[in-house]
């Protein structure tokens, strides 16, 4: 898989999630092999201030890289600026979203709402091209409804206007992440442009992954949201691809010794207090659909330390262990 002048070793790419790419899912999704792995959304906004907070976003010390940096925003040559500076910060690629459909992004006409205004729509891709020596890419959707499906139209004039990839994913804006993605939009795209396409939506085990390729003609499929609380989806998605071979996710005491890990990598990246409060959700994430979960995803609320968090899960395990040993 080649994006421009970078060739992935595979084309299995870690999906941008707000509130979820952080440096720690980077790297587990990194070491679960992704070809390409992306940062949360960065608002060129936030960066024209020096935002501290928003620059640890695309701290990539560390990582081994490719990582893709995703910036948002509405004027072309505040977006060409930040561009340079996530490029000089080692983004492999710059990804301009043109698909989130946040009521507070979109209000601003950035995000998906750029799919409402092609001709802006362009002169930021231009100008982003311009401004930095890596690989561009441009996330969308299928359009901002059902009334205005307009990915293909910006797919063309992200490629005459230098784009080496697109994304797009097969909802509307008007659906957020609801129903089915449409994967005939994501065909369609791929007939009507030459620069790679990598599809998005849906991809929860990896046979998903086999039929977007199979029914979308994509160069690579991009995995979001079926891999939050499950890093494996990555590997496994990898290996069916390579080999054929489907293989078998994990069993509890793997998903909770990952939930320790990933607890205990936050730590380090972003303090305890700010840590325990975001990976609540993540440790939700991982303990999805084992039994008795339910009560511990209460104390895990409740917890205010990684230590109380780490006993509550090793207790988990313990307890479910001694289950399966009766």
């Amino acid at each position: 898989m080649i994006i421009g002048t970078l060739k992935l070793d595979n084309p299995v790419i870690s999906a941008p999630m707000s509130g979820i790419s952080d440096k720690a899912f980077r790297l587990l999704a990194k070491e679960a092999g992704c070809g390409l792995v992306c940062t949360e959304m960065i608002s060129v906004n936030a960066l024209a201030y020096d935002n501290e907070k928003t620059k640890f976003m695309f701290d990539l010390a560390g990582e081994a890289g490719p990582t893709g940096v995703q910036i948002f925003g509405s004027d072309p040559a505040r977006m060409a600026e930040a561009a340079a500076i996530v490029r000089d910060a080692g983004a492999a690629t710059v990804d301009i979203n043109m698909g989130c459909p946040a009521p507070k992004v979109v209000k601003n006409l950035e995000g998906c709402a750029l799919m409402t205004d092609l001709p802006l729509a362009g002169k930021i891709i231009n100008a982003v091209v311009k401004s930095v020596d890596v690989p561009v890419t441009v996330k969308m959707r299928k359009g901002w409804d059902e009334g205005s499906v307009n990915a293909v139209e910006l797919a063309k004039i992200a490629e005459q206007c230098g784009a080496a990839a697109v994304t797009v994913h097969g909802r509307t804006r008007g659906q957020f992440y609801t129903g089915k993605a449409d994967r005939n939009i994501i065909a369609k795209v791929k007939s009507a442009v030459t620069i790679p396409v990598i599809g998005n939506g849906d991809i929860s085990e990896p046979a998903d992954a086999v039929h977007m390729f199979r029914q979308t003609g994509c160069d690579a499929v991009m995995i979001g949201r079926g891999a939050l609380g499950n890093p494996w989806l990555f590997q496994r998605t990898i290996h069916l691809l390579q080999t054929g071979e489907e293989t078998p996710g994990p069993g509890f005491g793997e998903k909770i010794a990952m939930a320790v890990r990933h607890l205990k990598m936050a730590v380090g990246f972003k303090g305890e207090k700010r840590a325990v409060r975001e990976m609540r959700k993540h440790i939700a994430w991982y303990l999805k659909g084992i039994r008795d979960s339910s009560r511990v995803r209460e104390a895990v609320n409740k917890a205010a330390t990684a230590d109380e968090l780490v006993q509550i899960l090793e207790g988990y395990r313990d307890y479910l262990e001694e289950s399966v040993a009766n």
